[in-house]
């Protein structure tokens, strides 16, 4: 897989979570719209990664998990995170999202609020997550 593959799953995620959601399908809506802010980031790492370069030891198992944070770290975001933490918003949209986690897979019951909030904070218009790792990959 590479970087376009990751955009585009990214984005394929999203739409689906939003016909899960417009279906009452809120467990699938959830998982995939998390799914999608994986993918994103996984499109941010894969930016980074430099053709010959010869990885450091164990960077496999920093870039091969679901937990996202670890993900921003790895991905070099910090710095670029950090400065959209400062926005009130975005951070509001973040404390969501960062609450995801790909056990959710096995929930066999979701709110349909905490989908439809998952799903705002990662696409609203003005400081989405998805907004900002669109910026970043």
């Amino acid at each position: 897989m590479n970087r376009d593959d990751f955009k585009s799953l990214s984005i394929i995620r999203l739409k689906e979570a939003k016909f899960l959601l417009d279906n009452q399908c809120y467990e699938g809506s959830y998982y995939l719209a998390g799914y999608s802010v994986e993918c994103a980031l996984k499109a941010c790492i894969a930016k980074n990664v430099k053709r010959y370069d010869f990885p450091e030891k164990n960077y496999e198992n920093k870039i091969y998990t679901h937990d996202l944070v670890q993900l921003i770290n790895s991905a070099g975001l910090w710095k670029s995170f950090n400065a959209m933490n400062q926005i009130p918003e975005f951070t509001s949209n973040w404390a969501v999202v960062k609450d995801w986690s790909e056990k959710t897979r096995y929930i066999k019951s979701i709110p349909p609020t905490t989908a439809k909030d998952l799903l705002s904070a990662i696409t609203s218009r003005s400081y989405g997550v998805m907004k900002w790792l669109k910026i970043c990959w």
